[in-house]
């Protein structure tokens, strides 16, 4: 699929997609369907990406570059809550101390998302998973507000060396966790005294209370 021209012209390939399983979207671009999700974690966002004509892939930019749009799937339950939180972003290990908000890879990341809710209750198999209803959703001043706090606080931490002290409790709305393929991958971080040190690549990761805020602002009565 080519990428969209258009705003316009993403949306209505979302809206498209609204409603199907996703055994069926992967039967209009003849995709195999995994029977879990043991070895194909993110197979179910990639297909989107497929269907949608996503092309950022793993860069450190919105997924539709031409049109400044990121793109998030987002599995929910039938309650509608947010099942897991949402990777955003790679942290910067080496340059924490360079980092702006304004210029960020994560701020570029979210201030502009494709919304793409999925339901994937307890039990469900790959191909039983339905798309819900996707949407455009733009970064409010007081949203923006409390994730620069919490990505500052982290950020702040990267650069002064304190990446043994920040676990999951740190960041309100934002999280700092590990993001690798498995444990045993290392990358270079700075210690306590600004030495080199060996540890796990770190991801930004939105927690389900702010997912959960998305969902009630986009889907709450009026």
């Amino acid at each position: 699929m080519q990428a969209p021209e258009s705003i316009d012209q993403l949306s209505a390939r979302a809206q498209a997609i609204a409603g199907l399983s996703l055994a069926e979207l992967a039967d209009q671009f003849d995709q195999p369907v995994p029977a879990d999700f043991s070895r194909h974690k993110g197979w179910g966002g990639m297909l989107i990406e497929l269907a949608l004509g996503a092309t950022a892939g793993s860069k450190p930019e919105p997924d539709f570059p031409e049109l400044g749009v990121e793109l998030k799937t987002l599995p929910i339950s039938s309650t509608g809550q947010p099942l897991e939180t949402t990777f955003v972003c790679v942290a910067p290990m080496l340059d924490a101390s360079r980092q702006q908000w304004h210029t960020s890879s994560f701020r570029k990341k979210v201030a502009h998302v494709l919304w793409v809710p999925v339901l994937a209750d307890k039990g469900m198999s790959p191909a039983q998973r339905q798309i819900g209803s996707p949407f455009l959703w733009q970064l409010s001043g007081e949203q923006e507000q409390v994730l620069k706090r919490d990505w500052q606080e982290l950020t702040d931490l990267l650069a002064l060396g304190q990446i043994s002290q920040i676990n999951a409790h740190f960041g309100e709305y934002l999280q700092l966790r590990p993001k690798a393929a498995n444990g045993s991958v290392r990358t270079q971080a700075f210690g306590e005294h600004g030495e080199l040190i060996q540890t796990q690549p770190k991801g930004f990761y939105l927690r389900t209370s702010f997912t959960s805020w998305i969902l009630r602002q986009q889907f709450a009565p009026k």
